[in-house]
């Protein structure tokens, strides 16, 4: 049979509207191993045209869908069938599970990654997502995927580490390796369908060295404790309101500060006074009874009209990222009217001075949602602990109020000897006026 042409199809298309038969109409020869078809159909308001990938398999006929005419022309009908199926058809196999032969570029594995990061409900793919984009920029968004080299990547970080950016230099590392070996996998991973396949020989970032793990052991004592908090509650500086307030939450919870900074309505129980988040970073759900102090402040808090505790100060709509909210940390603390201390320290405080208040290790991991590791509480233990978290969560509440009451008292003594001194010197100064006044 002689190739199709667009004369032709026109033809068969206005045969079909009028005998309304349907017809397949053949672009070659081929007949024996497989070919390009195009099925036209009368249905109730139009025909329609689909090409088909048609293959004789064990004296079967199989069919698979490539597009539909005019908006896939036979131009590219051709193109297509030539390079999915022509060759998965010489070879015998089926083309049931033949798809895009083309190799991904770097924008595919780098969209690709972000989106199962998404659905597998990932807080991180916002941020994994701009730092891909920037990268993306520099390898070139419209390359394959699998040419990128070892060599480029480090000449990309490079830049980044030697200015002193030794974390960020880190993190683009990491994104790298997590999105080569996401596309290395994808392509075979049965349970989900890729757009693309990327043909990838090896993961271009494995043999890049890591940026060695600074083990953090900072945490606050007492007295630090109530410094902070006293300057959070009366902040020296103009601020966000809303970002003293989340750094108190974590102070008084222990949580962890993208939780809190995400903090809803939908997510707090004012009659239980609990915070209710249904899947947290280890994707487990977490439900925390809050100490009577943290209750307070939070009712003390109104949400804004999307529902967010604590919002960014630039977009409502959303919460305050847990970036900013480490910003805003950071620059208090250098500017030295804070301790120093970093978000994951007042983590680490509440883990440490609750454990002085003589709440026990295994019930401070359950607040703060720690995995817990041994086999009968990852795979047996299913009760969920809100009584015994209540009762420990009691015993911070009292130990955090008489910390804050007793430093309160011994500042306001202090305050008030100074004020002594100074109103006795003040009257000393008057008498020795007075008598300087009259000659004596």
């Amino acid at each position: 049979m002689a190739s199709l042409t667009d004369t032709a199809i026109r033809q068969a298309l206005k045969r079909v509207e009028l005998n309304g038969k349907q017809e397949n109409l053949a672009d070659g020869e081929g007949r024996g191993t497989g070919r390009l078809v195009l099925v036209l159909k009368l249905m109730p308001t139009r025909v329609t045209a689909d090409w088909m990938a048609q293959q004789w398999r064990d004296g079967k006929r199989t069919k698979k869908k490539i597009g539909s005419y005019p908006s896939t022309s036979l131009a590219k009908a051709r193109e297509l069938f030539k390079r999915d199926f022509a060759d998965v058809i010489q070879r015998g196999r089926s083309i049931k599970i033949a798809g895009d032969t083309r190799p991904g570029t770097v924008a595919d594995l780098f969209e690709g990654y972000v989106a199962a990061l998404k659905a597998a409900g990932k807080p991180s793919w916002r941020e994994t997502e701009k730092g891909l984009n920037k990268i993306a920029e520099t390898l070139g968004r419209n390359r394959p995927a699998r040419e990128i080299e070892p060599d480029e990547i480090v000449e990309l970080i490079r830049p980044i580490y030697e200015r002193g950016a030794r974390s960020m230099a880190d993190h683009i590392r990491s994104y790298l390796r997590a999105a080569y070996g996401w596309g290395m996998k994808s392509e075979h991973d049965y349970r989900h369908s890729s757009p693309r396949r990327f043909r990838i020989p090896f993961n271009p970032a494995t043999g890049i060295p890591t940026e060695p793990k600074v083990q953090g052991t900072r945490w606050l004592d007492e007295d630090e404790f109530f410094q902070l908090y006293r300057w959070l509650e009366c902040p020296d500086t103009p601020v966000h309101p809303s970002y003293p307030r989340a750094v108190q939450l974590i102070m008084l919870t222990g949580q962890r500060v993208e939780e809190i900074a995400r903090l809803h309505v939908d997510q707090w129980d004012a009659a239980e006074k609990i915070i209710d988040w249904s899947k947290t970073k280890n994707l487990q759900p977490h439900a925390v009874p809050v100490p009577s102090i943290a209750a307070e402040l939070i009712e003390s808090i109104k949400p804004n009209e999307f529902g967010w505790y604590f919002p960014s100060a630039k977009y409502p709509s959303k919460p305050v990222s847990h970036g900013t909210l480490y910003s805003f940390v950071w620059r208090q603390r250098d500017r030295g009217v804070i301790p120093y201390a970093t978000n994951r320290d007042l983590r680490r405080t509440f883990k440490t001075l609750a454990g002085k208040a003589g709440v026990s290790k295994e019930i401070r991991d359950r607040i703060q949602n720690h995995a817990l590791q041994d086999v009968s509480s990852k795979n047996y233990d299913r009760w969920n602990y809100m009584p015994e978290k209540r009762a420990g969560m009691k015993i911070w509440d009292t130990f955090v109020r008489a910390l804050l009451a007793s430093r309160r008292l011994e500042k306001s003594r202090v305050t008030g000897a100074a004020g002594s001194v100074r109103a006795d010197a003040h009257a000393t100064w008057r008498i020795g006026s007075q008598e300087t006044a009259r000659g004596e």
